[in-house]
């Protein structure tokens, strides 16, 4: 009997050099340095460009990448006119995963090994794919999109295409740390996807496009949308005890707990409820934080002695939705980050790269004879 592995759970598919993650002390790090260090004295595009060359910038390596993501922030007008045919009721993050594939189709990159290519390939993805989710969130309610304002920040232009006005000063380094701490996060499920079809050789894009559509899973990127709607539904501190015994007694999943690797609270998760905390300094009774608190206090009683404790979802919806970023634009966020990761991984990928080509465990019938048509019973339904 050959091994199953359900899931690759605990199989070592690769190697890497870019992050690294210990589920039992609650340690994640990039390239070696703790999160927490980048969150209190970094900012995204310093995480970005460590994921992506192994080192923090000097500051003139600083100033010339973020002078060439401003010089690349805008998008060809054909992307904006595939962004108004698309169904202003779908879902943000297949608009992204659309527009993501249909860039790659203006910036052709036959040599994926050539360095220069991989460099304005991530420059472009960076630099873009918040115009991307800015352009569907107004133009799926009829507004026209705002063009990049290259006189702002990175987080400051993200807020200022969303929302026409440029965010207070805290709010956009709130905004930034966020984005730091969603930057990477070793092997998941969305960079799995990703490496399988860099293995191919297939362009960034068409990697990152991959990679976007596996982040839009509840069970993936979606859940921080999920969390939200959950602590919505559960609507008051007193609510909380009776919403929990249902999910449980049905054996549901509470949404923002647990992870495959973490079996302490996630290091994510401490530092954005700081953020939280910070950002709702008055905290009402019923307010979506309080909640939270409560069904955190609750869970550890349920669940804790099990390692199940909140992940990097739990806290992150409640900082966006404080924001005023709409809750299915929680995702689209998020891969706006992860990008970063993502496309270090795809990196690392084709300089070592070995096609993915898992094999399976058969367990149908053998020597089935073919039936004529006419001889043929009725046919059961398609699975």
């Amino acid at each position: 009997m050959r091994d199953f592995f359900p899931g690759l759970a605990g199989v070592a598919a690769t190697k890497s050099h870019i992050s690294s993650v210990d589920g039992q002390q609650g340690i994640l790090e990039y390239r070696g340095i703790r999160i927490e260090e980048l969150a209190a004295h970094g900012t995204f595009l310093e995480t970005a460009y460590l994921l992506l060359f192994n080192e923090l910038p000097t500051s003139s390596a600083l100033q010339q990448f973020e002078n060439d993501l401003r010089r690349h922030r805008r998008i060809k007008y054909r992307i904006i006119d595939l962004i108004k045919c698309l169904p202003e009721h779908g879902h943000p993050m297949d608009a992204l995963q659309a527009a993501v594939a249909a860039l790659g189709m203006f910036y052709p990159t036959p040599d994926v090994r050539d360095p220069e290519a991989r460099y304005w390939s991530a420059i472009r993805l960076l630099a873009k794919l918040p115009t991307m989710v800015a352009a569907f969130a107004r133009l799926r309610h009829g507004d026209d999109h705002i063009q990049p304002n290259d006189n702002l920040s990175y987080a400051e232009n993200f807020f200022y295409m969303l929302f026409e006005q440029q965010p207070d000063s805290a709010v956009a380094t709130m905004f930034d740390t966020s984005l730091i701490l969603h930057a990477e996060h070793t092997m998941n499920a969305s960079t799995f996807s990703g490496l399988v079809t860099a293995s191919t050789l297939a362009d960034p894009y068409t990697v990152i496009s991959s990679a976007i559509g596996t982040l839009k899973g509840p069970l993936h990127g979606g859940a921080n949308e999920a969390v939200i709607h959950m602590l919505e539904d559960i609507g008051s501190v007193e609510q909380v005890s009776v919403y929990l015994d249902q999910k449980m007694a049905a054996k549901e999943k509470i949404m923002g707990f647990g992870h495959r690797v973490y079996k302490v609270k996630d290091p994510r998760a401490l530092i954005l409820q700081e953020l939280a905390q910070r950002m709702i300094k008055d905290e009402k009774h019923d307010s979506l934080l309080t909640i939270a608190h409560v069904v955190e206090r609750e869970m550890e009683q349920r669940l804790g002695h099990k390692g199940i404790r909140p992940n990097v979802d739990f806290y992150s919806g409640i900082i966006y939705y404080q924001m005023g970023i709409a809750t299915d634009m929680f995702t689209p966020v998020f891969a706006m980050a992860r990008v970063a990761g993502w496309l270090a991984h795809c990196f690392e990928q084709y300089q070592q790269n070995h096609l993915f080509r898992p094999d399976q465990i058969y367990e149908g019938p053998h020597n089935r004879p073919y039936e004529p048509i006419e001889s043929r019973g009725h046919s059961s339904s398609v699975t």
